[in-house]
Order: structure tokens, then sequence, then C-alpha cells
């Protein structure tokens, strides 16, 4: 189970800092990514973190702003989004995938979230 939190109603420029806690044991084997839905729009990738942490991806128009990491530890995901902006506001999913890969494809997760809403205003 993924349980995604962080979201709200920020301005733009703003910072927020998603988290994402699972349950299960195989959270520390397992790549986590987090994909967006914006209104009227299809889901789309974010980033993604292998399960090592050691590997990242992100969607190009996010890097430079958005960090993904992860606490192993604590079974637990963060999007550190930064510099904010309006076309950023969106519905916020964590996922899981089984495997040793890192991936940018929602089929290759197996686990979602219920996600969190972000509203970045101009």
């Amino acid at each position: 189970q993924l349980q995604a939190s962080g979201g709200g109603l920020v301005q733009a420029g703003d910072s927020l800092r998603l988290s994402c806690a699972a349950s299960g044991r195989t959270f520390s084997s397992s790549a986590m990514g987090w994909f967006r839905q914006a209104p009227g729009k299809e889901r789309e990738f974010v980033a993604a973190i292998g399960w090592s942490g050691g590997s990242t991806s992100y969607k190009d128009s996010v890097k430079g702003r958005f960090t993904i990491s992860r606490d192993n530890a604590k079974n637990t995901v963060y999007l550190q989004m930064n510099s904010l902006k309006p076309e950023d506001t969106a519905v916020y999913y964590c996922a899981a995938a089984v495997g040793g890969g890192i991936y940018s494809t929602q089929y290759n997760y197996n686990y979602w979230g219920q996600g969190t809403e972000v509203t970045v205003s101009s």
C-alpha cells in the first residue's frame, strides 16, 4: 500500500515536498516513481528512483526544480518541488515497481497510491 501526502495550494515560485509512505517488505527492492495528472490531461511521468536511490530520472520540464529521493529505513519516497509553476498543477501519484530497474512508463508500475493534489496559483 502507498500513501501519498504533502500536496496543497501554493503560489508560483513556492516549494512543496510530497511524501509517499509504503507498507510491505518489498519497498527497499522496488523502484519508485511519481506521476501527475492535470485536469483534462493524461497521467504523465514526473520522476523515478531506483531501489538504492543511486539512479534517478526526471521529466525534462521538472529537471533542476524537482528532486526525488527515498529513505528505505522509513519506507518513504519524497518529491521535493521547488520553483513551482502553474503548469505543475495536478494530482500527484506515487507508484512502486517490483524490479531492479528505473522506469518512466506507468505500465511498469505494479502499485499506486491514491494521489495528492497540488495547485499552483499565478
